[in-house]
């Protein structure tokens, strides 16, 4: 969870993914601003538009900002309807508007067809306005992006230094070239503030929300900073907000490692048809692992693809182990597959794992080239950064922080120390914006809190603090590894997020949900008489829900690897 310049380069490459997903149809310029939710249609079924917010809630002589809001509207009668679900994906810096083009139907089927499912994009971020951008062309952020290739913080001796100085270069380019001062507005309780303002827009008092991943920092703030507004809170994902606010996110490493052995034991368990890397025990593939990965430190092995080139060092290498720690049940067959094929010398499987995900750069030179929205430096810093407390750390103390995070996880080089590092230069703080500590003791409705069994950037310790900051809200578990509950599928887990929003039901506590899926599982059928994929209008009851879940993980995924942490 901490974006060193490695981890805003690899958001970066995932972000592209979730951007092809959004037809390119619709012109968000060509929208007026209002200060009403005046909606305009969309996206095919969905309806737009362009919300005018104050940047600063206590000075609106400020000025203001536009924030692009997207509706798959209810499907009900005027009586029937229940009002909106406010949706984040997660980021920081994550679309909402692209998110919900793909995930929208698979969101109404979840909760329901009263309600509005809703998301957006947070000030500063892709389609809203003024946009954060610290480059000056399309291209200069290709050249510095292209330039940040993955490094791990123990790459080198000098990789702390390194970063640390870009983050620099960096904090100075963002304080230089803000000129539309958006940067200092962008912190999350001015996030929470929107929301609060868009839920009274359409004709409610109070918020039901969905957050994933930072989305939980954004409803946790949301509900301290308003008690009394909350009507269905869920978060999924559950970071410590008090760490995120205090830039010192080591809690967040606590099961990342747990998620990793998940692997050596998943790979026992699926045995050598399933898992290319396969040993009888998983002290022997942990071995293998560590011998392999010396081999490539020592030995790195170059890499021509159809879609890329480059070259499996040891950072690409650990940078991708700890990438298939987010979504296990996708990337742990390929990764295996990939570190079989690396042994012998052939790189290409583990480089496109990361590689196929970044189309290459082209400049638009179009009379009307559609404005640039995937700003992902911009968006993760100026909110991480703008956040937390102002971090004046000298590389020793950064190298002492980071020694000391690394007794929690192998895999702090891009979770824990890489988010002090790329905070060390950020020179834009806004005086009296929300900080820590974060709960508050009687909200007008619980929060409900999901945790997966091992998750490598929100932990469960992150969740039980969380809850312990608002007494009488409720966590459960969904039996997985992976980061959120979108890292598999479950019934279970679906009906209780359904019954949470519908009725108010909370689970018990100590509630566990198993999920609909299995590591390692064996490819789909194919050719005459295989089952086809099955979409959201055809069968019901379980076979729909999953889909709609699948449709759901599937959009979520490149927002919620983009994370502090990847």
């Amino acid at each position: 969870m901490a974006p060193t310049f490695l981890v805003i380069l690899s958001a970066f490459l995932l972000a592209q993914s979730i951007s092809a997903q959004a037809p390119p149809s619709f012109r968000w310029d060509h929208l007026k601003p209002s200060k009403n939710l005046d909606w305009t249609s969309c996206y095919g079924s969905f309806q737009c538009t362009r919300l005018e917010v104050p940047l600063d809630y206590s000075d609106k002589s400020v000025g203001k900002a536009a924030l692009a809001v997207i509706r798959l509207p209810a499907n009900v009668s005027k009586a029937e309807y229940r009002g909106p679900i406010l949706f984040n994906p997660g980021g920081p810096g994550g679309s909402g508007v692209d998110t919900l083009v793909t995930a929208g139907p698979g969101l109404q089927m979840l909760f329901g067809n009263e309600y509005d499912i809703v998301s957006f994009d947070p000030r500063g971020v892709s389609y809203s306005t003024p946009v954060a951008s610290f480059f000056l062309t399309d291209a200069e952020r290709a050249v510095w992006n292209a330039g940040s290739l993955p490094t791990s913080l123990n790459a080198s001796s000098d990789s702390l230094e390194h970063d640390f100085a870009r983050a620099k270069l960096l904090g100075q380019l963002a304080a230089q070239r803000d000129t539309t001062k958006i940067l200092k507005y962008m912190t999350t309780d001015n996030v929470a503030r929107d929301m609060l303002l868009m839920t009274q827009k359409f004709g409610f008092g109070k918020l039901k929300y969905y957050g994933i991943s930072y989305g939980s920092i954004l409803g946790a703030t949301f509900a301290a900073m308003f008690p009394d507004k909350v009507e269905r809170i869920l978060i999924d994902g559950v970071l410590d907000a008090d760490a995120w606010y205090n830039a010192n996110l080591t809690i967040e490493a606590t099961d990342t490692d747990k998620v990793l052995q998940s692997f050596f034991d998943g790979c026992v368990t699926a045995g050598p048809d399933l898992c290319a890397f396969y040993e009888p025990t998983a002290d022997a593939i942990s071995n293998r692992l560590a011998a392999l990965t010396q081999t490539i430190r020592a030995n790195p092995v170059p890499v021509i693809s159809p879609v890329a080139y480059g070259i499996v060092d040891y950072s690409l290498l650990r940078n991708t182990l700890f990438t298939s720690l987010y979504v296990p049940y996708i990337l742990f067959g390929p990764l295996a597959q990939g570190l079989a094929a690396l042994e012998k010398g052939d790189g290409s499987i583990l480089f496109s794992i990361l590689a196929q995900q970044q189309p290459p750069f082209q400049c638009d030179c179009s009379s009307d080239p559609v404005p640039f929205h995937l700003n992902n430096p911009e968006a993760v810093l100026g909110v991480l950064c703008g956040d937390g407390v102002d971090v004046t750390d000298t590389v020793d103390e950064l190298r002492a922080f980071y020694l000391n995070a690394a007794k929690t996880s192998q895999f702090v080089e891009f979770l824990v120390g890489s988010n002090r590092v790329s905070c060390a230069g950020w020179k834009v703080h806004r005086e009296g914006r929300f900080k820590a500590p974060v709960g508050a003791p009687n909200t007008s409705f619980p929060l409900l809190l999901l945790t997966t069994s091992a998750d490598p950037v929100a932990p469960k310790a992150a969740a039980l603090k969380t809850l312990a900051g608002f007494p009488g809200s409720v966590i459960f578990e969904q039996n997985s590894p992976g980061h959120t509950s979108m890292t598999a599928p479950s019934l279970c887990t679906s009906n209780y997020f359904r019954q949470y929003f519908r009725n108010g039901t909370l689970p018990e506590p100590g509630t566990v949900c198993q999920v609909d899926a299995q590591l390692f599982a064996p490819p789909p059928p194919s050719g005459p008489g295989r089952r086809r994929d099955r979409t959201l209008s055809e069968g019901d009851g379980d076979e729909e829900m999953l889909a709609a879940l699948k449709l759901i993980g599937d959009a979520v995924r490149p927002v919620i690897s983009r994370k502090v942490g990847r």
